[in-house]
């Protein structure tokens, strides 16, 4: 039973990975990133491409997926996102057609492939990367074996939810953030400069999800499209938590987490999903604005 608890933990990881980047924008902008799954899909490619091209692992990969994609979110938000705001329709459907750009410059090789020119680690084909010997196989905890690898995903997790935590709430930026999830004209009104607090709050935001891109790329296969089903399954999360609220977040990701590995464990994983995808509408319909909801806006 211990067993099943710990995948299901490291299920919950995973989910409040992809989450804790959507919390935070979605929370404090109001936008609906459709192609925040894409930051996770980038986060795995540049697991691949740093592993080909640079010998690099995927501890070296970490650091380089953040700045990678949160770059890239900077970018999506200063030309795109920014223009769009208070308007919640066009901003999912842009980011919508920026997904799919993104899946689609990746599966033609930047269109290099038009010209016969072919990069090892990208294409429409299957990646895979290799984990460090250090994080292969199992450890005993008591008499409990547990996958090394789901550990590690485990501990990045908890330390990146505490720097998002310290961030938030112990740092002037944190805090001009919280105003803002709270009451943006009000917070306008008191002198922050909203649209660049938006611009870092949504580079940071993708940063966080290359790095759930890098986990991930280390026991799924890395393909253009992986970044489809992520989104849906952080906006699960976000929903359930409550918006704008990283407590919430981390309570509802360990709660799916949790029941998606015991149900899976005793039927399968499909059964499993959809008794997760029963849950999250049963909460939406009883506790519309999540389980950890904040006042404001």
């Amino acid at each position: 039973m211990l067993e099943i608890l710990f995948i299901g933990l490291s299920l919950g990881s995973i989910l409040l990975l992809v989450a804790l980047g959507l919390a935070i924008t979605y929370g404090a902008m109001g936008v609906i990133n459709m192609a925040h799954g894409e930051m996770v899909m980038i986060g795995a490619y540049v697991t691949v491409l740093s592993g080909i091209w640079l010998g690099a692992n995927i501890f070296v990969a970490i650091p380089l997926a953040f700045v990678v994609t949160a770059l890239i979110g900077l970018l999506i938000e200063r030309v795109v996102v920014r223009r769009l705001y208070g308007r919640l329709l066009d901003t999912l459907l842009a980011t919508w057609g920026i997904a799919i750009l993104i899946q689609q410059a990746v599966r033609l090789e930047f269109g290099l492939s038009f010209l016969g020119i072919h990069i090892q680690g990208l294409g429409p084909g299957l990646q895979n990367v290799s984990v460090p010997a250090v994080l292969q196989g199992t450890l005993f905890v008591g008499s409990v074996e547990i996958n090394r690898y789901r550990t590690f995903i485990i501990l990045v997790t908890a330390v990146l939810t505490a720097a998002t935590w310290f961030i938030m709430h112990r740092t002037a930026i944190g805090m001009q953030v919280r105003a803002i999830i709270r009451n943006p004209k009000m917070a306008a009104a008191c002198g922050i400069d909203v649209a660049r607090v938006n611009a870092l709050t949504f580079a940071f935001g993708s940063g966080l999800a290359g790095i759930a891109g890098v986990m991930m790329s280390g026991f799924k296969t890395v393909f253009p499209d992986m970044g489809t089903s992520m989104v849906v399954d952080g906006f699960m999360v976000v929903v359930m938590g409550g918006v704008g609220s990283l407590l919430g977040s981390v309570f509802s990701a360990g709660i799916l987490g949790e029941i998606n590995g015991v149900v899976a464990a005793g039927t399968n994983d499909i059964l499993a999903r959809a008794v997760v995808f029963g849950i999250v509408i049963l909460i939406i319909i009883l506790k519309p604005k999540g389980l950890f909801a904040l006042k404001g806006r």
